[in-house]
């Protein structure tokens, strides 16, 4: 299983980015997939997930600005980055939920990640 990342680059703030993780390799099913990140110095922080079912859960520094979708078909989540502030800029990891057999409980997989700069 590898997970792909993209989208990440530099942009002004009150921009916006759409970041791209798509999944490949053997998959049985895709059950929960996310988006955190990390800014210099600080730890790694939840920015949205969203189930199987597409019910989706921001942090509240991203709530009304981001929005977290996927597409079973193309087994893709994207990150859409409206209004973004310079303490937006992080590196985005994505982080997916992956059975990869009937005999197996989902599995947390992770993007290499990708780095989102706000500046001016």
């Amino acid at each position: 299983v590898q997970l792909q990342a993209s989208g990440g680059g530099l942009v002004q703030p009150g921009g916006s980015l759409r970041l791209s993780c798509t999944v490949s390799g053997s998959i049985l099913l895709i059950n929960g997939m996310g988006w955190y990140r990390q800014a210099p110095g600080k730890q790694r922080e939840l920015v949205a997930t969203i189930t199987a079912d597409s019910r989706s859960n921001y942090a509240d520094s991203v709530k009304g600005r981001f929005t977290i979708s996927r597409d079973d078909v193309k087994n893709t989540v994207y990150l859409q980055m409206n209004s973004l502030k310079p303490e937006d800029t992080a590196v985005y990891y994505c982080n997916v939920a992956i059975r990869t057999s009937p005999f197996l409980g989902p599995r947390d997989y992770w993007g290499q990640g990708t780095l989102v700069t706000v500046s001016s």
